[in-house]
């Protein structure tokens, strides 16, 4: 059983529906899921914004991020064995939001014994494009980055490692989100027109999550614009001197955030759990926009 789409469009095109059970390629692990995380790419994959750039075949199975049980290894699979609990970002032409689903070794860890099956599941997605954003801008302590879209998964997780490296972090989010920004010890700055005003003293970096007229306000107060970075619109970082997230999504990336949270420097903030029987309900959350903190689909 899977829950996905039968065409682009709105949630309306959504439903359950019956797929079998795949099986492992060459370096593929078959991965009974336990959790599956739920991120806004999700639904924009549904709508077709993102056609170029994740192409599917309908029906399509949602999601890109789970964690779970090895079922069954591949020809060729080495550091895996049926019985691990793993982690990873899905294969291609794979999604999450289903019983089983295949991941490649290349982009799967092991999930250490201390960090669940929900906060692993989040870990691909938002945590690790933070980890990257942040090891390439590789701010030295006492830098100062502004974070534009900190109230969402990406940018909590920023915030938390940013301030894990000495960084001195200024988040932009909604009044709503207001105290989750301030609870990981970051300065907090209205979103909303005429943004670089409210930015207390210039930023030595930019990691914007939101794109548009936030991120040219942002580029006004950055010593330099070669140090920003956007998920929110890459085209316009590049325009204005700056860039996108190159995502890694490898092992040894992933252990390495794995590794944060199992230690206590990264709390993945798992604020809403749906049983698989109402993923929809679960995306629709996301979708609206204003969520804090993650939302897990858990399956069994």
């Amino acid at each position: 059983m899977a829950y996905g789409f039968s065409e682009y469009g709105g949630p309306e095109t959504q439903q359950f529906f019956d797929v079998p059970v795949p099986s492992p390629g060459p370096g593929q692990l078959l991965v009974a899921v336990h959790a599956a995380g739920v991120n806004p790419a999700d639904w924009k994959v549904r709508a077709g914004t993102r056609k170029d750039t994740v192409p599917v075949t309908l029906p399509a199975v949602l999601g890109r991020e789970v964690a779970g049980v090895v079922a069954d290894v591949g020809p060729r699979v080495t550091g895996f064995a049926v019985g691990d609990a793993v982690f990873g970002a899905t294969a291609t032409g794979f999604g999450g939001y289903t019983e089983y689903t295949l991941l490649n070794t290349a982009s799967a860890a092991h999930k250490p014994d201390p960090v669940s099956f929900a906060d692993a599941a989040t870990l691909p997605v938002a945590a690790g494009t933070a980890y990257d954003a942040l090891t390439t801008l590789d701010l030295a302590p006492g830098s100062r980055l502004l974070v534009v879209g900190a109230g969402g998964g990406v940018g909590v997780a920023a915030l938390q490692l940013a301030a894990a490296r000495d960084v001195t972090v200024i988040g932009v989010a909604s009044e709503s989100k207001r105290e989750v920004v301030e609870s990981l010890g970051a300065t907090w700055v209205a979103s909303g027109d005429g943004l670089a005003a409210r930015i207390p003293g210039p930023v030595d970096a930019v990691f914007d999550l939101v794109g548009g007229d936030a991120l040219a306000e942002a580029a006004r107060v950055v010593a330099d614009p070669a140090a920003i970075i956007s998920v929110g619109d890459s085209l316009a970082a590049r325009d204005l001197g700056g860039s996108g997230v190159e995502r890694r999504r490898t092992s040894a990336v992933f252990a390495e955030v794995a590794a944060l949270v199992a230690d206590g420097t990264l709390d993945p903030r798992v604020a809403h759990r749906f049983p698989f029987a109402h993923a929809g309900d679960a995306l629709a959350m996301v979708e609206s926009g204003h969520t804090s903190g993650k939302v897990v689909i858990e399956f069994g």
